[in-house]
């Protein structure tokens, strides 16, 4: 069973700090490209970075600046290093893998809450 399995959510003040972590399992994680999503009450789903199985990444531009997309193939693991946190960023964020249109998953979600 593929599993991503999202960390590192929590509440946090605006102007603050939360690194999320995306561990997978059961998949070669080092052919997927990685992404985290955020879907917000009453707003639609967007993708927040991503970063291709090359390296590449590319950011929302509502984060460019402030978030750092990373992944570590040895560990499976993707990471997403959130700064200059805003009350706007308080969202659920997934966690998301895509090889291909058979190979996509997604993890459960985290719930970020930025907050005074």
């Amino acid at each position: 069973q593929v599993q991503l399995v999202e960390s590192g959510g929590g509440l946090v003040q605006p102007g603050g700090s939360l690194r999320l972590s995306c561990a997978a399992s059961n998949i070669i994680f080092s052919v997927y490209h990685m992404g985290w999503y955020r879907q917000a009450p009453g707003k639609q789903r967007e993708l927040v970075a991503a970063i291709t199985r090359a390296g590449s990444t590319d950011y929302a531009d509502s984060v460019k600046g402030r978030f750092t997309i990373s992944r570590d193939n040895a560990k499976n693991t993707v990471y997403l290093q959130m700064n200059s946190l805003k009350p706007e960023d308080t969202a659920v964020y997934y966690c998301n893998a895509y090889a291909t249109i058979t190979s996509a998953y997604w993890g459960q979600g985290t719930q970020v809450t930025v907050s005074s």
